[in-house]
C-alpha cells in the first residue's frame, strides 16, 4: 500500500513540475519555469530544514551535546539526498527488488543457504517499507546471511498491530537456522519490537536487538501527528508509559541503541536511548541516513557473528 501511495506522489510531483516548466517556458519565463519546477520537486527540503531548526532548539536543553550549526547544515544536505533516494525511488519502486534471504526449513545442519548463521529481522519505521533497507539487504545476501525485512501494515494503525508480523518473521528465521535472530529496527520499528517482546513474552527469543533512531521515550515532533501510531510516539504518551511499566529493565541489557545529535525526527537526541542498553551516539547523521550508516552495519555484522559463534559453542 505504501509503495503505491509513494508511486502516485512521486509521479504526480514530476508531472506537475514538467507541466509547470513547459507552461512558463512557452511564455519565455525561463527563470520562473526552472525555479518553480525545482521548488515543486525539492519542496520537501524546506520541511526538512524546519525539522533541523526545531532540532537545534530542542537539543539545546537535552542530555546529549547539541550539534553545531555547520554540522547540522551538512546533515541537512545529506538528508535531502537520502530522502529523495528512499521516498522517491527505493520505497515506491524498488521495495521488493531484494527478496528475503530465507534458508529452507530444516537446512540448519546441512549445506543450505545461510546454514550455521544467525538470521536478521529488519523492521522499518513510520511511513516506510522494507525498501529503506535495500543497500543493506544486498550486502547481507552477498555475505549469505539469512534475513527477513518486514512491511508493517496497516500504515497508520496502532503500534501493537505489528506484533504478529514481527513474530512470524522471527519464528521463521529461528526455526530455519536454529539460531535466535538478531532484530534490527529503525525509528518506530524499535517500539514495535518492544511491543512484540512484551506481548509474546519473547524475552529470550532474539539474540540481540539493535534500534536505530527509535523514540523510546517519544519525540517532540510527534506532537504534530494525526495518525494513531504517530500519536503513540508523543513524549510521555499513555502508550509509551504503559509499555515501560510492563517491561523488565533487565531486558534492555540485550539492546544496542544508536542515536544521533542530528536526528531530525527523534528529538531530543537522548530519547532514543534506554537505561541499561548499550547506547551509542553518532555525530552528524540525520534520521533516514542512519538506516544505511556504515558504522551501524558493522555493528550488525558483529552481532550476527557473535550470535552464530555463541550458538555453535553451546551446541553439543
Amino acid at each position: 500500500m505504501l509503495a503505491r501511495l509513494q508511486q502516485i506522489t512521486t509521479l504526480s510531483l514530476l508531472a506537475f513540475a514538467i507541466a509547470w516548466a513547459a507552461f512558463f517556458a512557452q511564455r519565455q519565463q525561463m527563470l520562473v519555469a526552472i525555479g518553480g519546477a525545482l521548488c515543486i520537486v525539492f519542496g520537501y527540503a524546506l520541511i526538512l530544514g524546519l525539522e533541523f531548526a526545531l532540532l537545534y532548539r530542542v537539543n539545546q536543553g537535552g542530555a546529549a551535546a547539541p550539534a553545531r550549526v555547520p554540522v547540522l547544515l551538512k546533515a541537512w544536505c545529506a538528508e535531502v539526498a537520502s530522502t529523495a533516494r528512499v521516498f522517491f525511488w527505493q520505497q515506491p519502486f524498488r521495495s521488493n527488488s531484494v527478496a528475503d534471504h530465507r534458508p529452507a526449513l530444516g537446512s540448519r545442519s546441512g549445506s543450505g543457504s545461510g546454514s550455521g548463521r544467525a538470521g536478521v529481522v529488519l523492521v522499518h519505521g513510520f511511513a516506510c517499507n522494507r525498501g529503506i533497507w535495500n543497500p543493506w539487504l544486498r550486502r547481507l545476501r552477498a555475505l549469505d546471511i539469512p534475513f527477513v525485512a518486514v512491511n508493517l501494515e496497516p500504515l497508520f494503525a496502532g503500534i501493537d498491530t505489528y506484533v504478529a508480523t514481527i513474530d512470524a518473521a522471527a519464528r521463521h528465521l529461528q526455526d530455519a537456522t536454529g539460531r535466535a535472530p538478531l532484530i534490527v529496527a529503525h525509528s518506530m520499528g524499535g517500539l514495535a519490537v518492544r511491543a512484540w517482546l512484551d506481548a509474546r513474552g519473547a524475552g529470550d527469543r532474539p539474540q540481540h536487538v539493535i534500534t536505530i533512531g527509535t523514540p523510546h521515550h517519544g519525540t517532540v515532533l510527534a506532537c504534530f501527528a494525526i495518525a494513531l501510531n504517530a500519536r503513540q510516539m508523543r513524549r510521555e504518551s499513555a502508550w509509551l508509559r504503559a509499555l515501560a511499566c510492563r517491561e523488565p529493565q533487565s531486558r534492555f541489557a540485550s539492546f544496542t541503541c544508536y542515536y544521533s545529535d542530528c536526528d531530525n525526527i527523534v528529538m531530543p537526541a537522548a530519547t532514543a536511548t534506554l537505561s541499561g542498553a548499550d547506547n551509542r551516539q553518532l555525530h552528524g547523521v540525520a534520521h533516514v541516513q542512519m538506516a544505511t550508516d556504515e558504522r551501524i552495519f558493522r555493528g550488525v555484522l558483529e552481532q550476527v557473528l557473535r550470535g552464530s559463534h555463541a550458538a555453535q559453542g553451546a551446541s553439543p
